[in-house]
């Protein structure tokens, strides 16, 4: 088993699937789902591909667990600086090397070979399993998951179980599962001065120097604390630019790019009503944009009484398998559990260990490919058997 894990994965990494390009992903992971007799909705928008795939449509009375994830990967960066070419996938004394192995195409495989032993070994079971897959996730995710939660909100789907195989283990499988995640607010902040010659500097309004008191406030703030549920909001200063190139001209304007990534202690409303006052003391000539990547959000079982808690069967399939406890840590950035939550579904996060994720020689140990398989396994017999 584990060598098809490897070579599925393998296959999936070979696609130069950069973000929004699937690059074929997809139609291997359809293939292999129409062997199984799940019947493919594809939803693919613009530059986007995307898809729902549904085994035991007919039994819509019963649970559904949804497995969710995407095919598009980021760039791999200086390939020059890799060990291996990062679409090679080249597999190294145990180590699998390239990128989206873990990021998510390694935990795609693993779904896969896990739900087709469950269908093979128990043919009969009361209820669905669903695959939501997309190929715009790293990129704007703005014709991927959002639109096929549309799609199935309009169809008045009842999904009851997610499972997103983002990368959230740390140094274990299974040792951090999240079932939240921190909204995202990115803000570009321009900066207006008067342009003129460094040598005459007063005839001039430097914005660089007008900002660095505002700045250094900034960066000092604690904008809200942590909670037993979410890390403290962070702010990050992500890019300061001018379009001057000369050396001996003073810029106009300078743009500054800022992300926040806030907890359910604050607003994204509050964030920019106190942006604005801090702004205020320090500059008179300012413009601001932002974009709402994401609220925060959360799942639980407070709402679904007559179900089974996703929470602890996860917990309970990762020590069965692999003999530790997790911690639930809703750290990280955004994932599209933003957009399945509006279903009411539960939603945990679990996968490969997210050490090498979006770095030079992204890779995973093969044992951990097929540890996880193991735990998805596990969670789909915990849900559907017991």
């Amino acid at each position: 088993m584990l060598k098809k894990i490897i070579n599925l994965t393998k296959q999936l990494v070979k696609c130069h699937s950069i973000s929004p390009n699937d690059a074929g992903c997809q139609n291997i992971l359809i293939k292999f789902l129409k062997k199984l007799n799940f019947d493919i909705n594809l939803i693919n928008i613009k530059d986007t591909n995307n898809f729902w795939a549904i085994h035991n449509d007919h039994k819509i009375m019963y649970d559904t667990l949804v497995f969710a994830g995407h095919t598009d990967v980021v760039p791999p960066g200086e390939i020059s600086m890799w060990k291996f070419n990062p679409f090679r996938a080249v597999l190294d004394r145990n180590i699998l090397y390239g990128r989206g192995v873990c990021d998510m195409k390694g935990s795609l495989a693993a779904m896969i070979f896990a739900v087709k032993k469950f269908i093979t070994k128990y043919h009969n079971y009361n209820g669905r399993i669903a695959f939501l897959i997309t190929s715009d996730e790293e990129g704007n995710a703005k014709n991927g998951t959002i639109k096929i939660i549309n799609y199935l909100l309009k169809k008045k789907e009842k999904l009851n179980f997610c499972i997103l195989g983002e990368p959230t283990s740390n140094k274990i499988i299974g040792d951090n599962i999240k079932n939240g995640r921190r909204g995202s607010l990115n803000i570009e902040l321009k900066i207006i001065g008067i342009q003129g010659h460094v040598a005459y500097h007063n005839l001039a309004k430097n914005p660089i120097h007008m900002v660095i008191p505002l700045l250094h406030e900034l960066i000092l703030i604690n904008w809200s604390k942590k909670n037993n549920l979410f890390p403290e909001t962070s702010m990050q200063i992500t890019k300061i630019s001018s379009d001057i190139q000369n050396s001996n001209i003073i810029p106009g304007n300078i743009i500054i790019f800022i992300n926040f990534r806030f907890n359910n202690e604050i607003s994204h409303e509050n964030i920019l009503k106190n942006f604005h006052k801090i702004i205020k003391k320090y500059i008179i000539n300012y413009k601001i944009k932002w974009v709402l990547s994401g609220l925060p959000f959360l799942s639980t079982q407070k709402n679904y009484t007559k179900e089974k808690n996703l929470i602890e069967i996860v917990k309970k399939s990762i020590y069965s398998i692999n003999h530790i406890y997790p911690t639930l840590i809703n750290n990280g950035g955004t994932s599209d559990g933003r957009f399945i939550i509006k279903t009411k579904a539960q939603i945990i996060e679990l996968g490969l260990i997210n050490s090498t994720i979006h770095k030079i020689n992204e890779h995973t140990n093969i044992k951990n490919l097929y540890i996880l398989y193991k735990i998805y396994y596990q969670i789909i017999k915990e849900i559907f058997l017991f």
